[in-house]
């Protein structure tokens, strides 16, 4: 379905941006991959996903909190493989604190990995996105780009504001052949989320199992994680012939918790 086309997927290297990575080598997309990690690991993985699915995959190791090297990615990726048809915008980081609390440091480095990175990505894809009369911008938000919950002040700002520059951006390419879509993800069981629920095991003297059931639980009426597979496949969807006129749409895989 999507031989021929060439995905950037940021934050790729775990979690949700791997899931949906693998969910497009599998429908034919060539990757280029974007994320931290040990140098060895990452060529593990990268090897491992071309073999698997017989796709050309390259690593770019981009810090994203900086925009000359955002472009120095797309730079490259049309270096490499001619065209980019397809961005994923999914790299995030979260930092938990009351808004009195909240470090400056952090506030900053999650709004410029969470939304500014965002823009730059887009603004970098567009215009050959436009020349060609055919792209996909799928913008990984979260529920809390519907909803708030305390202590995340920087990381519902930022996810709010993603959803809102989805909107512009799909205003802005109608018609055009270019689609930007939002998909909010609620708990997913990503190395970040496993952070949050190892602290609330330590502080609440839990098994991490109990721990992990009890922090969907709070939130999340099914009561169960979405998966990265989960969300591959709604990208997929989302790049299909299916999906040409879903555009601006915030896309909500939350077990009912934006519902209540």
């Amino acid at each position: 379905m999507l031989s021929r086309k060439t995905a950037v997927v940021t934050g790729s290297t775990s979690g949700i941006g791997l899931g949906i990575a693998r969910a497009l080598a599998g429908a034919g997309a060539d990757l280029v991959l974007n994320g931290f990690g040990a140098p060895e690991e990452v060529e593990r993985l990268r090897g491992s996903i071309a073999s698997e699915f017989g796709v050309r995959v390259v690593h770019h190791g981009a810090d994203l909190s900086k925009p000359d090297e955002v472009a120095r990615l797309f730079t490259d990726a049309r270096d490499a493989f001619g065209r980019v048809d397809i961005l994923i915008n999914n790299a995030g980081i979260q930092h938990v604190a009351p808004v009195e609390e909240f470090p400056v440091d952090r506030w900053n480095a999650v709004i410029a990995i969470n939304l500014s990175a965002v823009f730059f990505g887009t603004q970098q894809a567009l215009p050959a996105m436009r020349e060609r009369g055919w792209g996909r911008i799928i913008n990984i938000a979260s529920v809390h780009g519907m909803v708030g919950s305390v202590n995340k002040a920087a990381y519902v700002a930022a996810k709010h504001g993603v959803v809102g520059l989805t909107k512009v951006t799909a205003l802005e390419t109608a018609g055009s052949g270019v689609t930007c879509n939002a998909i909010c993800p609620g708990w997913v069981l990503t190395p970040l989320v496993q952070q949050q629920i190892d602290a609330l095991a330590v502080a609440k003297g839990l098994s991490v199992d109990e721990a992990g059931r009890r922090l969907v639980g709070e939130k999340q009426p099914s009561r169960e994680f979405v998966t990265p597979e989960q969300i591959g496949g709604m990208a997929v969807f989302l790049c299909s012939d299916a999906a040409e006129q879903m555009t601006g749409a915030a896309v909500t895989m939350d077990g009912g918790w934006s519902s209540q």
